[in-house]
């Protein structure tokens, strides 16, 4: 585990569970509060990242409320510094699949789309933006990131695709591949840095579904 380091180690979380992950409705970019068990989740991982003695330097989140709800109650939880906005980790745009059932992804858009356990991608629906402009959108982030901190550990709190395309673009991966990887779920952490390698990233996973 990273403490005190002298390379850059950029984190990613991925906001708690909000209301349309609750009732299973594809969100995108749908501004939609955390539910109260997504709180929960955001408690957890701040928990988590300080029972691990991990400390930011800095925490960048998302403009979206889910991700924005998740980066303070983990900042509050460390004492660390308020989260400051990033517009570039916003949720993919999902296009004309926003609001549409997770459950009817793959009759809609089939065959145009990956199946990755649990979650089915779909490809270039009307209006959404496609994962290699993602992932474009990725590069510029952690280029902009490793810009701004030569070292040091950063939060990015954001989303599932989102998530993914950072994580493509830091480790130089194929997009495709990454979707089928691992699964990114709702306030898990993963370690993007020099001496962890990209099937290693994950730091710590979190209970996805009330019970």
């Amino acid at each position: 585990m990273h403490y005190a380091n002298r390379m850059l180690c950029i984190y990613l979380a991925r906001h708690g569970q909000d209301e349309d992950n609750a009732q299973g409705i594809l969100n995108g970019r749908r501004d939609m509060p955390l539910t109260k068990f997504g709180f929960g989740q955001a408690e957890l991982l701040a928990a988590n990242i300080k029972k691990h003695g991990i400390s930011f330097d800095a925490i960048y989140t998302s403009p979206l409320v889910r991700a924005r709800r998740t980066a303070e109650i983990i900042a509050e939880g460390l004492g660390a510094k308020a989260p400051v906005v990033l517009d570039d980790l916003i949720e993919r745009d999902f296009g004309v699949m926003t609001g549409k059932r997770v459950q009817d992804i793959e009759k809609l858009c089939a065959p145009d789309i990956i199946k990755a356990h649990p979650v089915v991608y779909f490809i270039n629906p009307q209006g959404a933006e496609t994962f290699p402009e993602e992932l474009a959108r990725g590069r510029k982030v952690i280029d902009w990131v490793k810009g701004k901190h030569a070292d040091g550990n950063v939060l990015l709190v954001g989303h599932g695709d989102m998530g993914k395309m950072l994580y493509a673009a830091y480790y130089g991966l194929l997009w495709e591949r990454v979707l089928s990887m691992f699964h990114f779920g709702n306030s898990e952490l993963l370690l993007l840095a020099e001496d962890s390698p990209a099937e290693k990233a994950h730091v710590f996973a979190t209970e996805q579904h009330s019970h």
